[in-house]
């Protein structure tokens, strides 16, 4: 999969993206990662890439001609990639649209920095707004970053275990169920029985009562989308009934 980020810190992405499973998948070659900065398509001499918005106000936009040039640079070497803005008025990054953006071979994501954009870049040269939530970042860079994590992760090859990804919160529509790992005790609390048991069919029964019982606990509202089967809805209520005091 390739990856274009338009963006005036480059390193900052570029050196997030060297850790972890995301960088060992760049090592490999599983994941390509180029990164366009608007400064070098400026044509000052002080490569200005900030403008004073029309109608006055506070802050300032990133300059056209330098962020249209940077874009129109990435859609020429990636020529198949959709353009994604990063922005908080867009469609609320899911696991289900990551899923989406893990399936398309190239994909350029556009950083915004200062007040944002020019509304006409965005008619002209976006294909798609994405944001991570109702909240305001200093620049698209972080946004930029945890859309490649997320992707990444689903990019074949890249984790170690082929149903690593597939168990992740959301990726059933459910949150995951809690994990435990050595010593059997802390403090008192030890690991659930069950999961010492080694009975495979108890253990995975266990892990889905869990995971629809912390979700009906933490984001009902997931589980109000969903239309549960009768053995779901067993283990559901099942799970209401051990929770009351």
């Amino acid at each position: 999969m390739k990856w274009g980020i338009v963006t005036l810190f480059p390193t900052m992405v570029a050196d997030a993206l060297t850790h972890g499973v995301i960088g060992k998948a760049v090592q490999k070659g599983l994941v390509n990662l180029s990164t366009f900065n608007p400064r070098a398509y400026a044509t000052d001499v002080h490569q200005t890439v900030d403008d004073r918005p029309f109608g006055g106000g506070p802050g300032m936009l990133m300059k056209v001609e330098p962020l249209r040039a940077s874009i129109a640079d990435a859609k020429r070497q990636l020529r198949s990639a959709p353009v994604v803005y990063l922005s908080p008025q867009g469609e609320m990054l899911t696991q289900k649209l990551v899923h989406e953006l893990a399936e398309l071979p190239e994909l350029i994501l556009v950083c915004g920095r200062y007040e944002g954009i020019d509304e006409r870049v965005v008619e002209l040269d976006i294909d798609r707004e994405i944001s991570l939530g109702d909240f305001v970042l200093s620049g698209g860079e972080p946004a930029a970053i945890a859309v490649c994590d997320a992707v990444g992760r689903l990019v074949p090859d890249v984790l170690g275990h082929i149903d690593s990804a597939a168990e992740d919160s959301f990726s059933n529509e459910l949150l995951d169920c809690q994990h435990y790992t050595r010593p059997e005790e802390i403090v008192n609390l030890r690991v659930p029985d069950v999961l010492l048991s080694g009975h495979h069919g108890n253990i995975a029964k266990w892990r889905r009562k869990q995971a629809l019982g912390r979700t009906w606990l933490r984001r009902p509202e997931i589980l109000e989308k969903q239309e549960l089967s009768d053995a779901d809805q067993l283990l559901l209520d099942e799970f209401v009934r051990e929770s009351k005091p």
